[in-house]
């Protein structure tokens, strides 16, 4: 990762267009590798714990933020919801739609996650539930999501969030393969090493290694990515931290799989909002 910059939050509007144009560029080999159910990343980690937090019933409609192909809007249709699907990228837009084999359970919408006026035309108090899998740490500003979402939630509804894990999984990481000598024995011991955390920053990545061109991650520690939440009204009431199992296989030593079983990369959490 390079640039490496501090986040600017009173002009998010330049890195925000930066970043609409990575996804677009990004969106055909991001469909080919996601397909129609995720990777094991999603599968094994975001999904299970996004859902056991959700809570989903029959009938429930559920507002996917960030819906890039549109992977989590068709397990939630699949499981009986009424959802609506919205991305900022319209080329993944039309690969969602093209996956999607029962339209009538999802609507899809070109819609700007950091535009609150475009977020409030959905309709307010319309959704029992909205997610967004994986989607704040790609989002140039967040404060207009939550506010939104403070609007177009039902009384009772929930935003249920995943993302990588600002503590052990920030842009800033090094993972690190080490030695050791127990009993005779030569043993591998993988850890992390965090040299930054508290500083909010700005760094260019990749979430798959082939993609043509890198995008924009927004690291926030805890205390600032809750912080918004928090400011409009939002209690954190539900928390999972998942990590793969130590059977899973490792592609390479130093990636996420089981040789980094007892560190978790997602962090998903549930919002609600405070009583009136």
């Amino acid at each position: 990762m390079n640039n490496e910059q501090p986040i600017n939050t009173d002009s998010p509007k330049d890195w925000h267009q930066e970043t609409q144009v990575s996804w677009n560029t990004n969106a055909s080999i991001w469909d080919t590798k996601m397909g129609d159910d995720g990777n094991d990343f999603h599968r094994l980690l975001v999904r299970p714990a996004t859902e056991k937090l959700l809570g989903v019933k029959v009938g429930d409609r559920i507002l996917d933020i960030g819906c890039g192909n549109g992977i989590f809007s068709r397990r939630l249709a699949s499981l009986g919801a009424k959802v609506v699907g919205i991305d900022f990228s319209k080329q993944l837009i039309n690969c969602a739609i093209g996956r999607t084999q029962a339209p009538d359970a999802i609507a899809y919408h070109v819609i700007d996650a950091t535009d609150e006026t475009a977020l409030l035309e959905l309709g307010e108090n319309s959704f029992d539930a909205a997610i967004s899998a994986m989607v704040l740490m790609d989002m140039a500003e967040i404060a207009p999501l939550f506010r939104a979402l403070t609007k177009l939630l039902k009384p009772q509804g929930c935003f249920v969030f995943s993302v990588m894990h600002p503590c052990f999984n920030n842009p800033h990481i090094t993972m690190v393969a080490e030695e050791t000598e127990s009993n005779g024995e030569i043993q591998t011991c993988c850890s992390i090493k965090v040299p930054k955390y508290l500083q909010p920053t700005i760094t260019y990545g990749l979430a798959l290694r082939n993609q043509p061109k890198p995008h924009p991650y927004f690291h926030r520690p805890l205390h600032l990515l809750l912080g918004e939440a928090f400011r409009v009204g939002f209690v954190l009431d539900g928390l999972e931290e998942p990590a793969f199992p130590s059977d899973y296989p490792d592609n390479y030593l130093l990636s996420w799989g089981g040789n980094f079983s007892e560190i978790p990369p997602v962090l998903v959490g549930r919002l609600k909002l405070l009583a009136a």
